[in-house]
């Protein structure tokens, strides 16, 4: 929560608000967090200015079961926190059964 303005926002690209505020952003990340298989691997990352675009792939737990999902996060720098974000989920595949 360090890295976000108290009044940041998170939204799915390009315009649905998924949280508002420290309070429902700390909310979306304990639930996210508490999963025992969650992992990102930052694949690029660009910098322009105050912007800051990550590409990544999620290994997690999904209702369906566990998998990877590509997924890029768009940030919006303001005053060295995060004042907004947007995320693009990509292509979700779920890991063999035995």
């Amino acid at each position: 929560m360090a890295t976000y303005a108290e009044d940041a926002q998170q939204f799915e690209h390009p315009s649905k608000l998924l949280a508002s505020g420290s309070v429902q952003i700390r909310e979306r990340f304990v639930a996210r967090f508490g999963e025992p298989d969650l992992h990102a691997l930052l694949l690029k990352r660009i910098v322009a200015g105050n912007i800051v675009i990550d590409h990544e792939q999620v290994t997690r737990n999904f209702p369906e079961g566990s998998g990877k999902l590509e997924l890029v996060a768009i940030y919006e720098v303001q005053r060295g926190k995060i004042a907004k974000a947007w995320f693009i989920p990509g292509t979700r595949t779920l890991d063999e059964r035995p």
